[in-house]
């Protein structure tokens, strides 16, 4: 299958061994760069017992995707989920197109393409059919894996259309019929996930869980100091030690061109490897920005925040008249740290090097980015290069970054014909991350004699160079309220720094909610009107605002939907109501979200009791257990950064924290009790592994505020800030 074909569809009918039918149909789903088209292949293999198999293309990271996306391919060939097998396919866009983890993207990717996947290899079953029977295709229907003439009362199952189908033609996508939403019996209606049985029962299904005959272990031990570099460790373990192997040096992926700054140690066993990094006495030298912290950027944004901002994001009125003429005013400094993902799986990968050519077994979110860093790192052809996708326990956005790929890559090349697995300790993970970044923010706000907001300022600090954000330092223009509102203007600042950064779920949106949503509140507050108000103001009548660049419209019309819906649902306002109450709102990865957050405060000790969800992601919540399963995942996420007391700090160019004691993640005893509610609209679906997440930061602080009087504007939450 070559991406520069022009056809919008394509479709091989082979019969295989044993009278098996598989149909493979690939149809594009996006241009990729040059105009080129990303093609889909979904492999569907009828057996002659009428089960059929069903690949599953994208990462299965816990968003429940080897589920959901064969339930679109399986709703419109119309077969019962009984009959459906599930297989992880291997990583290649070529064949299948985008196989991305990330951006809450996968439904609205593949909502339509994987739908005309399963509709096209419908209707070659049933031209089959009405070849055989000599009767027009019209006539016919399907339902459960089998063809009907319903006028002479006959059926007959997929697979025995199978010789003929292989011979027929493939349809046209763009005019095959998809079945309208009443006929679902798939989509809409919740399945387990395929995995299920085999996670509570403990199978191997996990990266880490890969084994190979021959294979060796690698512990890896990387210079503490990022963009520090190796400056010599101890030789000839493997002679001295035993079950040492070999000691590899190699680059962490830090900087990907530059020298070693890393030594794994290969062993027969994983024990082993990680014992013998004591012997290892690695020394370092240190980077040539110099030894960084956490005390000096804050020291440096808070000088920062007092000069005018460097660059401008948004512009519009005129802010300084517009606070002038204000009848109140309201300013405040928010901030947040850096965080780590805490993925309960480290990071791990096998690889097996052979003849020029590597084979892994990654747990990986972008397994094409993987390809092409290792392709680089190792001077081989993209081709020679297989990627098998194991399930992943937990990425958040880590498994986006592929340096622990690279890093396998480049011992497995060492150790030629071995498989060899590597694997983080805790440590490793916590402290060779890449990280949320910290941002800071100094707001005003002046509201009219009305109480209405007519200007807001902010001006955002984090990190960059030569001004651009680092990864996931952004700030979007069009950030809300701006556009809303007639006076806005937010500047940013951009600090230097030696840290690693990444994507961290909902990232952006889970600190830009905290910090909006929240000032907001205290805005609400000096105008004698709650939260949930102030934003039905603010948002005014229903419309579409239009995206600009990677940033989706905005419908004031749905935003007031799940608003109304929460504030219902928590009964907010209403006489009775616990008194440590807040309320947050957000949009973000094309999801609308607005939650109640309810809390009691004990010397100074945080008890969130319940949260109420309410969520627009479109027309159809395609498996609704799963849904509600991210729903409340992201809930105890947000929560969990906000009151578990997680924060990465960095001295003497260093991470500080090393394991869950220092970097806690929110325990079950902690989790509320959670309602949610869909807000079905008449768009197509959208994705739900992030949207959640955001504004529960803000509801649980603004709950503080109601219950406290104490505003928080800094995190993670801590006692002495509700005691003092």
């Amino acid at each position: 299958m070559q991406a520069e074909l022009d056809r919008r569809f394509f479709l091989k009918a082979t019969l295989l061994a044993g009278g098996t039918l598989a149909l493979d149909l690939s149809v594009p789903l996006a241009r990729a760069a040059g105009g080129a088209p990303a093609v889909l292949n979904a492999f569907i293999r009828i057996a002659p017992d009428n089960i059929v198999t069903i690949g599953a293309k994208n990462p299965e990271i816990g968003q429940g995707v080897r589920t959901m996306l064969p339930m679109l391919i399986a709703e419109e060939l119309d077969v019962d989920w009984a009959q459906v097998r599930i297989e992880q396919t291997i990583a290649d866009q070529k064949i299948y197109g985008p196989q991305v983890a990330g951006g809450s993207r996968s439904t609205p990717t593949n909502w339509l393409p994987l739908r005309r996947v399963g509709a096209a290899a419908r209707a070659m079953l049933v031209e089959a059919a009405a070849h055989q029977w000599g009767v027009e295709a019209s006539t016919l229907t399907t339902g459960s894996g089998k063809v009907f003439h319903k006028a002479s009362g006959r059926s007959i199952p997929y697979a025995e259309l199978a010789p003929t189908a292989a011979t027929l033609p493939a349809p046209d996508p763009e005019k095959v019929a998809l079945k309208p939403d009443t006929a679902f019996t798939i989509i809409g209606h919740s399945k387990m996930g395929v995995d299920t049985p085999a996670i509570v029962s403990g199978k191997p299904l996990f990266g880490i869980d890969t084994t190979m005959p021959g294979m060796v272990y690698a512990a890896i031990e990387i210079c503490p100091m990022f963009g520090g570099t190796l400056k010599s460790h101890a030789q000839g373990l493997e002679k001295s030690m035993a079950g040492v192997i070999a000691t590899v040096p190699l680059n962490s992926g830090y900087d990907p061109k530059g020298p070693a700054d890393a030594v794994a140690i290969v062993a027969n066993s994983w024990w082993t490897a990680n014992q013998a990094r004591e012997a290892l006495a690695a020394e370092w030298n240190p980077p040539a920005q110099g030894l960084q912290s956490t005390e000096g950027y804050e020291k440096a944004a808070a000088m920062t925040l007092e000069q005018p901002p460097q660059q401008s994001l948004f512009q519009s009125g005129d802010v300084d008249a517009a606070l002038k003429g204000a009848a109140k005013t309201i300013s405040a400094t928010y901030g947040y740290p850096f965080l780590a993902h805490g993925t309960l799986e480290p990071m791990n990968c096998t690889a097996l090097y052979t003849d020029g050519k590597i084979e892994l077994w990654a747990p990986t979110q972008r397994p094409e980015g993987g390809r092409d860093e290792i392709a680089e790192a190792l001077g081989l052809p993209r081709e020679a290069i297989l990627i098998h996708m194991t399930r992943i326990g937990g990425g958040f956005g880590r498994r986006l970054l592929n340096d622990y790929m690279v890093q396998v890559a480049q011992i497995a090349k060492a150790l030629p014909g071995r498989p060899v697995k590597m694997i983080y300790n805790r440590t490793d993970d916590i402290r060779h991350d890449f990280y949320r970044p910290a941002g800071w923010h100094k707001l005003t706000a002046g509201l009219d004699d009305k109480g209405r907001l007519i200007a807001l300022r902010d001006h955002f600090v984090s990190f960059g160079t030569d001004g651009r954000p680092i990864r996931a330092a952004e700030m979007s223009p069009q950030e809300p309220p701006a556009r809303l509102i007639d006076h806005v203007d937010y500047g940013m600042s951009l600090l230097e720094t030696t840290m690693p950064t990444g994507w961290l779920r909902a990232p952006t949106s889970n600190a830009m909610a905290f910090t909006f949503q929240s000032f907001l509140d205290e805005v609400a507050a000096a105008a004698k009107t709650d939260l949930p108000d102030l934003m039905r103001t603010i948002l005014g009548e229903a419309r579409k605002l239009p995206g600009e660049g990677r940033n989706p419209p905005f419908d004031t019309g749905r935003a007031h939907a799940v608003i109304d819906k929460v504030c219902a649902m928590a009964g907010w306002g209403k006489a009775g109501a616990p008194k440590g109450r807040g309320f947050g709102f957000y949009f973000s990865h094309m999801g609308y979200f607005a939650e109640v957050v309810d809390i009691s405060v004990t010397d100074g000790i945080v008890k969130v009791d319940k949260v109420w969800v309410a969520g627009d992601v479109g027309r159809h919540v395609i498996n609704p257990i799963n849904a509600v399963n991210q729903v409340e995942g992201s809930v105890i996420d947000g929560l969990g950064q906000a009151l578990a007391g997680q924060k990465i700090e960095l001295v003497d160019g260093a991470v500080v924290q090393s394991n869950f004691h220092d970097f806690p993640l929110q325990r079950i005893d902690a989790r509320p009790a959670i309602e949610t509610a869909f807000v079905l609209s008449d768009n197509d679906p959208t994705g739900l592994g992030e949207p959640a997440l955001p504004p529960v930061i803000p509801a649980l602080v603004n709950a503080i505020f109601a219950a406290t009087g104490k505003r928080v504007r800094s995190l993670p939450i801590t006692t002495d800030m509700l005691t003092a």
